[in-house]
């Protein structure tokens, strides 16, 4: 039987992956605070629904750094595909493509940025962390340019990993179970885990500006404070994350941090959010906070287990069918029609 939601796919690609590699997807770091939050915290906001609007038309495609998609639905950067399925990012990026969305592609790939670019069916982003040897960052850009790739999007909140004791306890390494095409062979024989080699600063993002043409987006920003530093260094994007909850964990959930983000931005970047969706609700919630668009990682990894490009995209489609119902039964046809009166945050 087809799955009809996105639990469904977590619950079948359970079944198909071996214990550890499940854990090093699902984990969080130590308690799992923030990974449990970035569930619990989407059930906090209530939607206020309008009556006797005509909503026979639905319209949700938009646009991202000028990019259009059909859905303000993406596919965020995760690691290590090869994983899941052993068409990896590639058939990640065929199955994004035929559902009208974007993928953003992870330094920490088993496919390069050509390999993927080749097979893409439509548009990418490339996710950064840098090396000890910035000229290896400084070459994947120039490549991931190269080959067409529309945006970097430069992750900012691992000057350390996570403890992610799931992985510690089962003595999970990357390296024993897929190669990471982007990962140098100097640095793989000092560390075959893709830990950060150098620690990251505002004079990074200068540095990576320098470099490249390409808009620039950073993912992992939780402030106020960050956001109106993103802007100052001359950002064109904000990801709003906690990281999937894999980094400190008791940090804010991308949806509990997202207002004070979209206030402090006041339209002069777009912004985005991921962590814990699940429903074509969550994503209207997103929406109705600011978001332009969101990103959605561990279900498309669910999908692409299950059943490749063709379990990719009939994930994106679930949650975009979802999306058309919730905007329907919300009073709302249009993105436009999407504004914050529509949520409201409640407390316990």
């Amino acid at each position: 039987m087809q799955p009809i939601n996105i639990f469904d796919y977590e619950a079948l690609a359970q079944q198909l992956l071996a214990p550890a590699i499940w854990d090093f997807y699902q984990g969080g770091s130590e308690d799992e605070v923030s990974l449990r939050i970035n569930r619990s915290a989407w059930e906090r906001i209530r939607l206020r629904p309008r009556m006797l609007v005509d909503v026979r038309q639905i319209e949700m495609r938009t646009s991202v750094l000028g990019t259009p998609v059909d859905m303000p639905i993406l596919i965020a950067p995760t690691a290590a595909h090869a994983l899941a399925h052993p068409e990896a990012e590639c058939a990640t990026a065929q199955g994004a493509g035929c559902a009208g969305s974007l993928m953003i592609v992870s330094t920490t790939a088993t496919r390069t940025p050509e390999q993927v670019a080749e097979s893409a069916s439509g548009p990418l982003w490339f996710q950064l962390y840098t090396y000890r040897d910035l000229r290896v960052s400084e070459d994947l850009v120039k490549r991931a340019e190269a080959a067409g790739y529309r945006a970097i999007v430069f992750t900012v909140d691992v000057p350390t990993l996570g403890r992610r004791e799931r992985d510690l306890r089962a003595g999970f390494d990357i390296g024993d179970h897929a190669s990471l095409a982007n990962w140098p062979a100097a640095a793989a024989e000092e560390e075959n885990t893709p830990k950060r080699q150098i620690v990251d600063t505002w004079e990074t993002v200068d540095w990576l500006r320098s470099l490249t043409k390409l808009p620039i987006i950073l993912k992992g920003i939780l402030t106020a404070e960050d956001a109106l530093l993103a802007l100052e260094h001359g950002v064109e994007g904000i990801i709003v994350s906690n990281h999937g909850g894999r980094q400190l964990d008791g940090a804010l959930a991308g949806i509990e941090a997202l207002p004070e983000v979209v206030e402090a931005v006041s339209g002069r970047c777009e912004v985005y959010v991921d962590g814990g969706i699940r429903r074509g609700t969550d994503v209207l919630k997103a929406l109705a906070l600011g978001a332009r668009a969101v990103l959605v990682g561990r279900p498309i990894i669910w999908g692409l287990a299950v059943n490749g490009a063709e379990g990719v995209q009939h994930v994106l489609e679930l949650l975009r069918r979802e999306l058309e119902v919730s905007m329907m039964l919300a009073g709302r046809p249009t993105l436009a029609s999407i504004d914050r009166s529509l949520a409201k945050i409640v407390s316990w």
